[in-house]
């Protein structure tokens, strides 16, 4: 319990620094983020997944912890594109932006700090991200270029083809780090000391950044401006942190085994909030994306209970 509390203590406290810094100097909040989007997304984020898979046993997390993440994100996106196509009669775009919305996690930004503070070890996040980037980002790129409106003249333009998306989708710098570091475990080489320790303290600043930017995100933000999403919203939220941390215990305890610490590193994965990227790729693609904003909002002002329900009932 402390391990959490610490935890969301940490990343909370974060958050307000760049909240705070957004609200006492307006005027730099912009600049600053547009600075730090960039050099975060190219070189400190990469240089962190690197980090992270180069020091993991790819074994345990490939074997057990990823094929738990990637199945419960699939059951968690079914469920509410269920629901929403059947109950709240939504078209494609806002059932598959929900969807995603419902099984993407934070994983990078708010997930590594928790998992290190409540469990210990880094191997659930590792497992959470492979799944995620390697898998289920693809896969709902793939939905969403299927789906997404034709700006005007793509007709005539030609639509640009499904596996040029996807390879597109795969193929940024945080993906191609992970394979990289997948590369480095694999071997079992370590790159010279005076390129690994560089390495290490652009990885080590991506998290503190990355938590700045959001909380100055935060500012300016003004969710639930449209009051028709509140079904899609209450709906992806409840998916998010209920339905999906239920599924996590229920595959990870049945079909792998898992107890203790492994078993509650699994549901708390689950149950962290919706990841800012379903935001941005929904916004890429020109779908619903303020449904996907609003619930990475929610689930983000929701998650601490979550967490700690979870950590009441397998702690």
């Amino acid at each position: 319990m402390e391990g959490v509390l610490l935890g969301f203590g940490v990343v909370l406290f974060i958050v307000a620094v760049g909240y705070v810094a957004a609200a006492l100097l307006p005027g730099k909040a912009s600049a600053m983020q547009q600075g730090l989007g960039p050099a975060v997304y190219y070189i400190t984020n990469p240089a962190l997944m690197l980090l992270l898979l180069a020091e993991t046993d790819l074994g345990t997390v490939a074997g057990v912890y990823a094929p738990v993440a990637l199945l419960t994100a699939l059951a968690a996106g079914a469920v509410y594109a269920l629901g929403s196509v059947v109950v709240l009669r939504r078209k494609a775009p806002h059932a598959a932006v929900g969807a995603m919305a419902s099984s993407y996690v934070n994983a990078g930004n708010i997930g590594l700090p928790i998992a290190l503070y409540a469990v210990g070890s880094s191997a659930p996040v590792v497992s959470v991200l492979l799944a995620q980037l390697l898998v289920v980002a693809p896969l709902y790129l793939s939905i969403f270029a299927w789906c997404s409106p034709r700006p005007a003249g793509a007709e005539a333009a030609g639509a640009v083809p499904l596996w040029r998306t996807v390879l597109r989708s795969v193929g940024n710098p945080v993906t191609l780090a992970t394979l990289a570091g997948a590369g480095l475990s694999l071997t079992g080489w370590t790159p010279p000391e005076v390129v690994w320790t560089p390495i290490g303290m652009l990885g080590h600043a991506s998290i503190p950044l990355l938590l700045m930017m959001f909380g100055m995100s935060m500012r300016r933000q003004r969710p639930f401006t449209q009051r028709g999403l509140l079904p899609d919203l209450v709906w992806a939220s409840f998916v998010k942190l209920a339905v999906m941390p239920v599924a996590a215990w229920a595959v990870a305890r049945f079909a792998f085994g898992l107890q203790g610490m492994e078993l509650l590193g699994v549901v708390v994965m689950a149950a962290l909030p919706t990841a800012q990227n379903v935001f941005l790729f929904s916004s890429q693609f020109r779908m619903p994306s303020t449904l996907a904003r609003d619930v990475s909002f929610l689930s983000s002002m929701l998650s601490l209970p979550a967490v700690l329900l979870a950590v009441l009932l397998l702690g």
